[in-house]
């Protein structure tokens, strides 16, 4: 994407910073790169200091690949959480979901799905660690709590057919998730009634 030949070069690179995040269209880039022109100097700073400061301090958590700032994450330490249940889920911010609803288990974060079209084949999950745990901790039952969409049914069946010989239970949240639907935007009752009535494959 290249502006005008009359856009100053720094803003050129904003509006291609921006464009870059997901969902931010070419004229959304736009839009947010001059609002960052307009702002006083002490708030695109506080913005710049934000950046700099998620990825300083931010990392994945080295049991559940959450994202956290203690290493393992709060999850992880909690020893009130029931050990022998790990919901896997897409991606970390679908666990603020999970959790709304009271699970006191624990998770595993994929970061992503199987895409074929897009390149993301297995190797590019987090399954090994996932596999890794299944063999060293007592874990009894693995929720799979993707996205109930084309990608998101296809890793759950992957995932049941790598863990299911090992004698773990292989559930799966129910139906009443609509079909493309993210966790994310799901109300609390319909998640909360899909997590209760998850089923076996």
């Amino acid at each position: 994407m290249s502006e005008g030949a009359g856009t100053p070069e720094p803003i050129t690179r904003l509006i291609e910073a921006f464009h870059k995040l997901p969902g931010i269209g070419p004229k959304s880039a736009q839009r947010l790169a001059y609002h960052v022109l307009r702002t006083p100097p002490q708030e695109a700073e506080a913005l710049a200091a934000a950046l700099r400061d998620v990825k300083a301090r931010i990392r994945f958590c080295s049991v559940c690949l959450n994202i956290t700032e203690s290493d393992p994450c709060s999850y992880c330490q909690d020893a009130r959480r029931d050990a022998s249940t790990i919901c896997v889920v897409e991606q970390a911010l679908d666990i603020l979901a999970i959790e709304r609803i009271g699970f006191r288990g624990r998770y595993h974060v994929l970061h992503g799905v199987l895409n074929p079209i897009e390149g993301v084949g297995p190797e590019e999950l987090h399954l090994k660690e996932l596999l890794q745990r299944l063999g060293n901790e007592e874990v009894k039952e693995v929720i799979m709590a993707t996205n109930p969409s084309l990608e998101g049914e296809a890793t759950a069946m992957y995932v049941h057919r790598l863990v299911a010989p090992l004698g773990v239970r292989v559930s799966r949240l129910a139906r009443g998730l609509p079909s493309g639907a993210d966790l994310e935007f799901t109300d609390d009752l319909t998640l909360s009634r899909a997590l209760e009535g998850r089923q076996d494959f």
